[in-house]
């Protein structure tokens, strides 16, 4: 077993094996950068990044023989040819039928790397891919038959170039995969990829983190965000932070089969905060608040099933249509209210109504720097939408401001040189 310097693997009371520090690290600090045992860029990307190092650059070079994937330098088109010849002629052959899902892409990549790799790889020094924990046992009927579908995929999309282990091998792979993928994100939290860190992967949760995995290119950064001492466990956030506890432990049930016991979740304590209910001369029933927060649940996950076959027009409606039936019961502080406000504005900005998304984001950003943590990239990926949206509309000194209030949150979280902090004072520079 190799070592990371500052960090040891133990057994976490409750938990099983964690990380933690063996010596002090201060907010901001870097604990460890692991690069990715294998990734995969997101489809809907291609043409934008670099297929191999994730760089987002104009004119990028396409592969010459499946004309899709694209690459910002011969040498990284040299660099990922082992895993792109893996698609280069399946999407040749496919065609527009050619639609494996991500995670079998991913799959298919940890496959190919097994096969080639005869020592340790540098992601692996603390725990090794094998020994990811896979809660193959745990999966229940929907995620069991999704996963089934997945397997399907790689043996109809790779099985000419990759030798496949048994079916019990590869739903256990699929679900370590499912309980330990990591998603690359951009600036603004948006998709990129997928991706394994098999050390990062050794990190326990808590709704109270100590530390923040951000992305320098396809590489993990692990960050405090806490001062640490000698002896305190290395603790990340698996989920969104904004939802109330039951909401909180109701996912991490659903996709990592465990319940969170840290102080913020005995004790409740901002929960009444994100449930604002509105006021009013005349108190609101109980029943009447419970039956509203089902309400909102259903919506929010009703509109992520429709996401995908409705219209922009169409999802926005349903979005104030929802937010008028909460606005009668809940505070606009009210964290349904604000995924629904998130959502309009994610719609406005496909539609490319900058004055649509300003108003949402505005009533958004009010309350997010209060219910999220220090150094969130929920609030810092607010306010650099805003700052651009202020920036498009020529009110620069609002737009400056927003972007320095993003900046002083990146700089903790993704490191002061980092290529995103470069890039954003350039960006504020020229105006």
């Amino acid at each position: 077993m190799g070592s990371i310097a500052g960090l040891e693997r133990f057994d976490s009371p409750g938990k099983g094996r964690g990380l933690r520090v063996t010596r002090p690290f201060k907010v901001g600090e870097l604990l460890f950068s692991s690069p990715a045992y294998t990734c995969v860029l997101s489809v809907k990307e291609r043409g934008l990044y670099c297929e191999f190092c994730f760089t987002r650059k104009e004119k990028l070079a396409r592969c010459g023989k499946c004309r899709k994937a694209s690459y910002c330098s011969v040498e990284c088109q040299r660099g990922d040819w082992a895993m792109h010849k893996l698609e280069c002629s399946a999407m040749n052959a496919f065609k527009e039928k050619w639609c494996p899902s991500e995670i079998s892409r991913l799959v298919a990549r940890i496959l190919a790397k097994k096969k080639t790799q005869k020592e340790r790889c540098v992601s692996e020094k603390i725990l090794l891919i094998e020994e990811i924990q896979s809660h193959v046992e745990d999966v229940d009927n929907e995620k069991r038959e999704m996963n089934e579908a997945d397997v399907a995929g790689l043996h109809c999309f790779f099985s000419k170039h990759l030798e496949l282990p048994g079916h019990k091998d590869l739903l256990t792979l699929f679900s370590q995969v499912a309980c330990n993928g990591f998603t690359v994100e951009d600036d603004e939290l948006s998709h990129m990829g997928t991706a394994l860190y098999p050390d990062v992967a050794l990190i326990n949760h808590s709704c109270l983190p100590s530390v923040i995995v951000t992305y320098n290119g396809t590489s993990a950064e692990v960050r405090a965000v806490k001062n640490m001492k000698p002896g305190d466990e290395v603790l990340i956030s698996y989920i969104d932070l904004l939802y109330p506890v039951d909401d909180r432990n109701n996912r991490l049930r659903e996709s990592y089969y465990f319940t969170c016991d840290c102080q913020d979740c005995k004790t409740k304590s901002k929960d009444k905060e994100k449930l604002k209910v509105r006021k009013r001369s005349d108190p609101i029933e109980p029943d009447v608040i419970s039956n509203m927060v089902r309400y909102a649940r259903k919506t929010i996950r009703e509109f992520r099933a429709l996401k995908h076959t409705k219209t922009p027009s169409e999802l926005l409606e349903i979005c104030e249509q929802s937010l008028e039936e909460m606005g009668a019961v809940f505070d606009d502080a009210n964290v349904y209210m604000l995924h629904v406000m998130y959502q309009a504005m994610g719609v406005c900005l496909y539609m490319q109504d900058p004055y649509g998304a300003l108003r949402y984001g505005e009533s958004i950003i009010k309350h997010y720097s209060k219910l999220y943590p220090s150094y969130s990239l929920n609030v810092s990926s607010m306010y650099l939408k805003l700052g651009r949206l202020y920036m498009g509309l020529e009110r620069h000194s609002v737009g400056i401001s927003a972007l320095k209030k993003a900046m002083a949150i990146m700089e903790v979280a993704h490191g002061k040189d980092h290529f995103y902090l470069t890039e954003l004072r350039k960006e504020m520079a020229q105006k």
